[in-house]
């Protein structure tokens, strides 16, 4: 039985690993498209936050948190992570759109 363990240990670890690669993609992608966003509001003169979308966000992700029994309030502290690094980027972009102009 203990020569089963390492071997599953080795396995669960081999896809979590994986996991992680994978979110690693998903989170440049996600990032690639926020940068678009944050190019397309400072040309159009939009504030770099949205809160009526954050919102809307957060009650969208808590509830597909509680749908996959994920803790809502670890994916809501999760999206709050990405949203302010989203959010520090759009403003980065607004000030060098303003330096241009």
């Amino acid at each position: 039985m203990s020569a089963e363990i390492p071997e599953e240990l080795a396995r669960l670890r081999g896809s979590i690993d994986n996991i992680d690669a994978a979110l690693v993609h998903i989170l440049a992608e996600r990032f690639k498209l926020t940068e678009r966003v944050g190019e397309l509001k400072a040309r159009c003169d939009l504030p770099a936050a949205d809160p009526a979308r954050e919102s809307r966000q957060v009650d969208r992700l808590r509830s597909l948190a509680a749908e996959s029994n994920l803790d809502p309030e670890f994916a809501e502290k999760f999206l709050a992570f990405i949203v302010a690094e989203v959010i520090r980027h759009h403003e980065r972009i607004a000030e060098e759109h303003r330096d241009q102009h």
